[in-house]
């Protein structure tokens, strides 16, 4: 009789990889528990969870994390703009800290010293998957096979996997697998490797899932209205956005690790809230409060991409954030239209805009001789640099 080394909570996925680590933990005399995380990826969780307890786990948990995926993790970042190098809206780097969280609670519940996961050592994941649960439970142990010499040496390719699998009784996908892999939860779904890898080459037209190409669209726009109150209350963004092809994006990023990989993302309902968050912020807030922001959500965007969900720093951030949405609610018009998101009008009883001090028609509460001195006293710099930079030239 083997003993045990100890119980490891497995990030279960159901496919093919997660199978064979589940298989390959056993083999190396663990007790494994199966977790799945429903975070609105299309997915037959019973039959994942029959296949795991086919292959041995001695529990399976399948937990619905939907609910607290939007209101922990996507809200705030919604509030933030939160956009990773100026394009990415980071949907499956805000996913990954509401699943390593639920795994953490479960490794703690049931009295597991480990915990472990399939993603790879070349990428971002497992980065963000292992600092969430170094945070929240630091006398975790960690195995993650795609580092561990014995399995990535043995397991070179799909071939080997599928070899594995075939011996040990696991069954194995029936249907071709995409030549890419694909990332999904209700905010997004993600694209990369394989084929994709060559940065030149073009996605193929049946890679989009979630969104119909631009050009197949409805030939009339979609006209909606999306309410705000600190965040976000309600629309059918996520499937009008779809239906017209929006938030499609093909990029280059850089991996914290230290590489640039590409990546194809759809964001429909996201990118549409993104636009409209934008909107009514421009609306409500102040200037210079919005200017700060403006960093902080930069800031943020890199701390969820980086996998620092759970530090100090991201938990200062998030709370300054908090505090510059207090008055940032109100009603956003807008249209969707062959990929595109147009701003239509925008109402809000927290708005800055004064329509009567703006107009060129009213004079309102506003001298127009005072402008004369702001501008004096703003050239005052500028006039100084240039004056400097004349006797410079003439020295010479």
């Amino acid at each position: 009789l083997i003993m045990s080394k100890g119980t490891v909570v497995l990030a279960y996925s159901g496919g093919l990889d997660t199978s064979c680590i589940l298989v390959w933990l056993k083999e190396q005399g663990y007790d494994v528990i199966a977790f799945l995380a429903n975070i609105g990826q299309d997915e037959d969780f019973e039959a994942a969870r029959k296949k795991a307890e086919s292959l041995g786990a001695k529990k399976v948990f399948i937990e619905d994390l939907r609910s607290e995926f939007v209101e922990d993790f996507i809200w705030p970042s919604v509030q933030a703009n939160a956009v990773y190098e100026d394009r990415y809206l980071l949907g499956t780097a805000v996913a990954r800290p509401c699943i390593a969280r639920q795994q953490v609670e479960i490794a703690r519940k049931e009295g597991a010293n480990f915990v472990s996961h399939g993603a790879t050592g070349k990428g971002n994941d497992q980065i963000r998957f292992e600092l969430t649960c170094y945070a929240l439970y630091p006398e975790v142990k960690i195995i993650a096979p795609w580092r561990i010499p014995e399995f990535y040496n043995r397991f070179r390719g799909r071939t080997d996997l599928m070899e594995y699998a075939q011996k040990h009784g696991i069954p194995v996908p029936v249907t071709p697998k995409a030549p890419w892999s694909m990332d999904a939860n209700l905010m997004h779904i993600s694209y990369e490797s394989g084929i994709l890898e060559n940065p030149k080459s073009r996605a193929p037209a049946d890679l989009y899932l979630m969104t119909k190409n631009p050009e197949d669209s409805p030939n009339t726009p979609d006209d909606l209205e999306i309410e705000f109150k600190n965040v976000f209350v309600g629309s059918p963004c996520l499937s009008l956005s779809g239906k017209h092809g929006v938030g499609r994006i093909d990029i280059v990023e850089n991996r914290f690790i230290g590489m640039k990989s590409r990546g194809i993302y759809e964001t429909p309902g996201g990118t549409i809230l993104l636009k409209a968050h934008l909107d009514i912020e421009t609306f409500t807030m102040d200037k210079e409060v919005r200017r700060i922001k403006q960093g902080l959500g930069i800031k943020f965007s890199e701390l969820i991409y980086n996998g620092f969900w759970y530090s100090p720093e991201c938990e200062f951030v998030q709370h300054c954030i908090n505090k510059s949405q207090e008055n940032v609610e109100g009603k956003v018009q807008l249209s969707v239209f062959k990929g595109q998101v147009y701003i239509l009008g925008r109402e809000s009883s927290k708005s800055l805009y004064n329509e009567e001090l703006v107009s060129m028609d009213v004079q309102g509460d506003y001298d127009p001789c005072d402008a004369s001195g702001f501008i004096r006293i703003n050239a005052v710099r500028l006039r100084e640099h240039h004056r400097l930079q004349g006797f410079s030239s003439t020295k010479q």
